[in-house]
């Protein structure tokens, strides 16, 4: 594991408030406060954030209450059914400040709350989280921004608390969201990928850690492969020197046989074969994997 290190906490403390206190909104709170952020903190159910007061923040009474401590008002709860139901009724105490929402959802319930924003006249930015807990206050945590960029200029320097730095994607406020899905969907489709690997391995009585270890040559080879296949994809450009999709695709039907041989779940794979198949069935075979992107894309 790459070791931590501490964001710049050299800027001017701004006074923040944060709403909604689960183990997210704890840690960007707790980041606020490391970073010498005058922080005031608000949860919908009582009793989270005793830590947090004995650090130094202030615990507001009432949502609106923490809303008008600050300048600089972050949000973040387990959906935008529960963060529009909080900001619905404060928009007035809203006015003349920053809303920055943290909360994970889609990328048009993203540009759902920025519309509503604008209707309010409001500064408000979207932003997506893209680190655990634990990481969020650390150089390492990677926080995407979208939206308001003169909202974001102005308090660029204090959102560093939570990481570094603090990406800011453009002013569509659904980027940010965006980003955070097309992420999500790589990094659940691999772990999908690599629980089935894992599986499949314990079929043939071989133990995970004995695996393991050879696993980090396929995640070694990744970073070089994202960077053609998005190439590939921007360019609409399929070269298949090497390995074109037809080998790739029969590669893939190896481990589908062996593993309904072993009686193992085959429904990601097939998935993954059938959108193969479909693919060389349009002509694609020659080309690179990338090509399966043709028969996966709206825009086709």
């Amino acid at each position: 594991m790459v070791p931590m290190t501490q964001a710049n906490t050299t800027t001017e403390p701004t006074p923040v408030t944060v709403l909604g206190l689960g183990d997210m909104g704890r840690a960007l709170a707790g980041a606020f406060l490391s970073a010498g952020h005058p922080t005031t903190i608000w949860n919908r159910s009582p009793g989270k954030g005793e830590d947090l007061v004995a650090r130094g923040a202030v615990r507001a009474a009432s949502a609106e209450e923490a809303v008008r401590a600050s300048g600089l008002v972050v949000v973040c709860l387990v959906d935008y059914d529960a963060s529009d139901a909080v900001l619905e009724p404060l928009a007035e105490a809203l006015r003349g400040r920053v809303l920055v929402n943290l909360t994970s959802d889609t990328p048009n319930r993203s540009r759902q709350a920025a519309a509503w924003a604008e209707k309010h006249s409001l500064s408000y930015l979207d932003g997506a989280i893209m680190v655990p807990v634990d990481v969020v206050g650390s150089a390492d945590a990677l926080i995407f921004h979208s939206g308001d960029r003169a909202a974001f200029e102005a308090h660029e320097s204090t959102l560093k608390a939570l990481g570094e730095p603090a990406t800011f994607l453009g002013e569509d406020h659904g980027l940010a969201a965006a980003y955070d899905m097309a992420m999500l969907d790589f990094f659940y489709g691999a772990m999908g990928g690599l629980v089935h690997a894992f599986a499949l391995a314990r079929a043939e009585g071989v133990d995970g850690a004995s695996l393991a270890p050879y696993l980090n040559t396929i995640a070694g080879i990744l970073p070089p492969i994202a960077a053609y296949t998005a190439t590939d994809i921007d360019t609409r450009t399929y070269t298949g020197e090497g390995a074109n999709l037809a080998m790739m695709a029969a590669s893939v039907d190896h481990i589908l046989h062996t593993a309904k041989d072993r009686g193992l779940d085959v429904s990601q794979l097939t998935a993954l074969k059938g959108i193969a198949d479909r693919a060389i069935a349009e002509g694609h075979g020659p080309e690179s994997w990338s090509s399966i992107v043709e028969v996966m894309a709206a825009d086709r």
